[in-house]
This record gives structure tokens, C-alpha cells and sequence, in this order.
């Protein structure tokens, strides 16, 4: 369990924890939870060993805490996705949303994509509870634009899957990505052919 945080906090404490936090982060997003090590966040984190423990009891309370306090950040431009008149336009702007994290939040998007390999055992209850509810929340309101004419008919949770896998690829393969392109930045030449790809998808014929 992580040790609770002390009562009032001082300003250097959080700067610490916010330290260790972005440290774990690299490690774990280039190691895994399994081979990533106490002693290489406290040297990323410019901090001695027993500084990272006086915050947190170990590798594994550091690894639940960061994924869980990302958790709602990364599934932000999901819940943003809502009912419009324009529906083809609305999903785009999600698929952009994904697009932008992957660029921005490369480590991130590879901290999870580890954790679900591993059959997510940290928050297994998360996705399987408020993840299933929202996304059948989406997928609903896909299926009615769908239903409406509005949208070219596909499942919808396969749709989502589809902008999943092709947005988070680009963080979660970035070394690939970035051999095969021959050192180009994907992030210039990406979003429109994502997004060109997504609205013919998307366009319903005739």
C-alpha cells in the first residue's frame, strides 16, 4: 500500500513526489513494472534510495499510484466525445485528441500499453467497471448516429478499438515508426492521412 502523504505537505515534498512520479515514469514506460528498479527511479529522480522510500514503499506502490492517477487524463478525450450534429466531425476531433496524446504523451501511452499485456492486473477493475460503462455510453451514441444514416455502419466498439490502435501506434511503436520513416517527425505527415483514413471510413455511401 502507498504510505499516506503527510498531512500539509510541504512545497519541496510534492516537489519530490512529483520528481519520483516523472522518473517511474520513464523507467517504467522503457523497463515494465517487472524490470524497472528502485535504485534506477531514485537516480533518474536525482534523489538517494531511501528518499523515495521514506515516500513510497516500494516500486509496485509507485507503478498503482502513477497508472491510476494518469488513468483519468487518458481516458479524458473519450468522455469528451458527445452527441452533435455533425458526427463524422465530432469523431475526427477524438481521433485528433488520440493522435495529439500519442505525440505528446508518448510514455504514458506505453506505460498502458505494457500494463495490458500484462492483463492489466492493476486496473483490471477499472477497465472491465468504468471503462466497459463508458464505453458502451459511446458506443450507443455511435450505433444511433449509425442508425440515423449519419454514419457508415460498423460496430462501434470495433470503430473505437480501430482509432485505439491506430493513434496509440505511433507512441506505442515510435522507435519502428521513426526507423521506417527514416528519421522524419510521423507527426507531420500523420494527422491527415489518420484523418483521411477515419472520414472515408466513416462517410456513408451514396
Amino acid at each position: 500500500m502507498t504510505k499516506p502523504r503527510p498531512t500539509g505537505t510541504t512545497r519541496i515534498q510534492r516537489e519530490k513526489r512529483q520528481a519520483i512520479f516523472d522518473a517511474a515514469l520513464d523507467v517504467f514506460s522503457e523497463n515494465g513494472l517487472r524490470g524497472a528498479t528502485l535504485d534506477q527511479i531514485a537516480a533518474r529522480a536525482g534523489l538517494s534510495k531511501p528518499n523515495v522510500i521514506y515516500y513510497f514503499e516500494g516500486k509496485e506502490a509507485i507503478y498503482k499510484e502513477l497508472l491510476e492517477s494518469l488513468l483519468d487524463i487518458w481516458i479524458a478525450p473519450l468522455i469528451e466525445l458527445s452527441d452533435s450534429d455533425e458526427p463524422i466531425e465530432e469523431l475526427l476531433a477524438y481521433v485528433r485528441r488520440k493522435l495529439d496524446m500519442s505525440r505528446d504523451m508518448p510514455r504514458e501511452s506505453r506505460l498502458f500499453a505494457t500494463e495490458m499485456i500484462q492483463a492489466a492486473p492493476h486496473i483490471r477493475e477499472v477497465i472491465s467497471g468504468p471503462l466497459k460503462t463508458l464505453m458502451d455510453e459511446k458506443a450507443a451514441l455511435i450505433q444511433g448516429w449509425m442508425d440515423a444514416g449519419r454514419l457508415a455502419k460498423s460496430d462501434p466498439y470495433h470503430l473505437i478499438f480501430s482509432i485505439w490502435a491506430t493513434t496509440q501506434h505511433y507512441a506505442d511503436f515510435d522507435v519502428q515508426v521513426r526507423a521506417v520513416l527514416a528519421g522524419q517527425d510521423p507527426f507531420d505527415t500523420a494527422p491527415d492521412f489518420v484523418e483521411t483514413l477515419f472520414r472515408r471510413m466513416l462517410t456513408p455511401l451514396g
